[in-house]
């Protein structure tokens, strides 16, 4: 008999137990996923946003603007973080499959920043010799006031929103077959570290270890490095938007999500991570 009261009292608490653990609310979960130039500012605005409301997961994956993009058409991340535009085919997939264009939210400015060994004694190039020496028209440092030495080329793989963005805006064709494609910016400039003839590009914030390079738009203009003022005034001749992308218009946990990052506390989180805010 006291055994079955004793067998009776332990379902009773588990029952409890049970019940009450129905009543704990799930926690709710944002995906976000791409550009590799905005993974380190996406971590920092999740790993901070968590901790003000420990309800809500952020969950942030790299992989380039590409594989994002991808994941947002077949629905396997709320966010995709691009540091390109969507282009018009990628917009009809998701028109064809959510009766939407897509939601675009620029978030962040940045100067793609040209990487140089610190020890190159080049210190700027205008957009032609950048186009030139990234095409492989241009393959000695000698030719842009250098030493006599082969140019040694660094760049993004081409799943990259910054590849794209660089070959539209500055190369202006194809990639000299001898650019080494690294998966990451962050490799580019530790590729270009170890290198005293190579030139690398990508997101100001990973440039470290690393000259950064003037650039010009023409020969007899003024050169400029990415900064704050330079961005703003829109000086430095190579600078971009990076966006988040949904495909409808951002409600709830996301919404909140997102006009937080658009907030002051958002953007300034931007300029601690070394990009540029949009406000």
């Amino acid at each position: 008999m006291k055994n079955s009261r004793k067998l009776a009292l332990i379902a009773s608490i588990v029952l409890l137990a049970v019940i009450g653990f129905a009543f704990i609310p799930a926690p709710k979960k944002i995906t976000v996923k791409g550009s590799d130039t905005m993974v380190i500012l996406a971590q920092k605005w999740a790993e901070i946003y968590m901790k003000s409301n420990p309800d809500v997961i952020v969950q942030v994956t790299g992989g380039g603007s590409g594989t994002g993009i991808s994941a947002l058409i077949n629905g396997s991340t709320d966010i995709c973080n691009s540091s390109r535009a969507l282009k018009s085919s990628e917009m009809d997939k998701l028109k064809e499959r959510y009766s939407s264009l897509g939601i675009e939210i620029p978030c962040a400015k940045d100067g793609i920043t040209i990487f140089l060994s610190e020890n190159n004694p080049v210190s700027e190039l205008t957009i032609k010799q950048l186009g030139d020496i990234f095409s492989g028209k241009t393959r000695n440092w000698k030719a842009v006031g250098g030493p006599d030495a082969e140019i040694k080329l660094y760049g993004r793989e081409n799943s990259s929103g910054t590849y794209v963005f660089f070959q539209e805006k500055v190369v202006k064709g194809d990639y000299a077959p001898s650019c080494q494609t690294l998966p990451g910016t962050a490799a580019v400039v530790n590729a270009v570290s170890k290198d005293i003839y190579g030139i690398g590009y990508g997101g100001a914030a990973y440039a470290t270890g690393v000259k950064h390079c003037k650039v010009k738009k023409v020969d007899k203009s003024q050169a400029y490095l990415a900064t704050a003022e330079t961005i703003a005034k829109g000086q430095y001749p190579i600078t971009r938007y990076l966006y988040m992308y949904m495909r409808n218009r951002p409600t709830g946990d996301a919404k909140k999500y997102i006009d937080w990052i658009l907030s002051a506390d958002g953007q300034k989180v931007v300029t601690e991570v070394g990009y540029f805010p949009v406000k």
